[in-house]
């Protein structure tokens, strides 16, 4: 698979190329049951936001893997954790959700990275962890191929969250050295995959948290566990020009190691956890951002998927 460069797809923009969609359905996959069974099934999310039913799981079993959309309208799930090594493996998933066989990724094996969307159909996997955080990136093309890893400024650490915002931007935020310290900084992806020096922290400071897009333009950080070991369910607004808000109070079962995606094109959801028991529960999130009540659970509760992905525009 190929990689698109910047320079290609500035050209492709400047020529008229495709423009922003969202998407509008989702696909929540891998994981651990009960803390240390890694499970590579899955759950397909609707684009009125109703989970399914688990799907038997394809690719090796992994929890902490990255995962977001690439291509308009199709979905990635990048590297992780096995059982005893962590792992460049990359499993694509189809504009219908289908989760395709392993393929392999470039650069070190890592777990606990985040990935976001930006530009055109491009994505982006940061940060993670192999034998200490990590302060690189891997840009991933709209064919779905990655490229070598780039070492990037600002704080190297894992498990934080990332989340597209302004159409074809993105931003990584929240995460930690290893238990502590955590951290609330943030750090801003370009509309030609550039990250930025960190921003001045916003809100609680936590890691094992996930984010999504809402509104087609904004994205919402929620949930995690804080300094103390505190779970938590409070959220953090961005705006379309990514601005980090401050604490919104909590709705919801407070758990971290939560998993999120978009949905319907301007709305999102939060769905499993783990707050010292594995849980199945999820959240909608409106177009405003606006995060809604538990709705019981569907599917083999787990955690430490870190994120979920997007897919299909139809």
């Amino acid at each position: 698979m190929g990689f698109l460069s910047n320079n290609m797809r500035a050209g492709a923009a400047a020529a008229g190329g495709s423009s922003y969609t969202p998407t509008t359905k989702g696909i929540f996959a891998f994981g651990a049951i009960g803390g240390g069974t890694n499970t590579a099934i899955s759950n397909l999310v609707s684009s009125s936001g109703v989970v399914a039913s688990d799907v038997a799981g394809v690719g090796t079993t992994q929890r902490a893997r990255a995962a977001c959309s690439y291509g308009g309208d199709k979905g990635i799930y990048c590297f992780g954790q096995e059982a005893s090594a962590r792992t460049t493996i990359i499993n694509l998933v189809s504009n219908v959700g289908v989760v395709a066989s392993d393929s392999s990724g470039a650069g070190t094996g890592t777990n606990g990275a985040a990935a976001c969307t930006y530009g055109v159909g491009t994505a982006i996997k940061a940060y993670g962890w192999t034998s200490s955080p990590l302060s690189e990136s891997n840009l991933i093309s709209d064919t779905g191929g990655m490229a070598s890893s780039i070492t990037l400024v600002g704080t190297a650490r894992w498990q934080p969250a990332g989340a597209a915002y302004g159409e074809d931007k993105g931003i990584f935020a929240y995460g930690s050295q290893q238990v502590n310290p955590l951290y609330n900084i943030s750090n801003l992806v370009s509309n030609v995959g550039v990250i930025s020096t960190d921003v001045t922290g916003v809100g609680t400071a936590r890691r094992n948290n996930a984010a999504c897009s809402y509104g087609t333009d904004k994205a919402i950080f929620a949930y995690g566990r804080d300094a103390g070991g505190t779970y938590v369910s409070m959220s953090n607004l961005v705006s379309s020009s990514g601005v980090v808000a401050s604490d919104v109070t909590g709705v919801g079962t407070a758990r971290n190691y939560v998993s999120a995606c978009g949905y319907g094109s301007d709305k999102g959801i939060f769905a499993f956890g783990n707050n010292g028991g594995d849980t199945n529960v999820s959240n909608l999130v409106t177009n405003v951002g606006v995060i809604g009540t538990d709705v019981t659970g569907v599917g083999t509760a787990r955690a430490n998927m870190c994120t979920g992905a997007g897919y299909s525009t139809a």
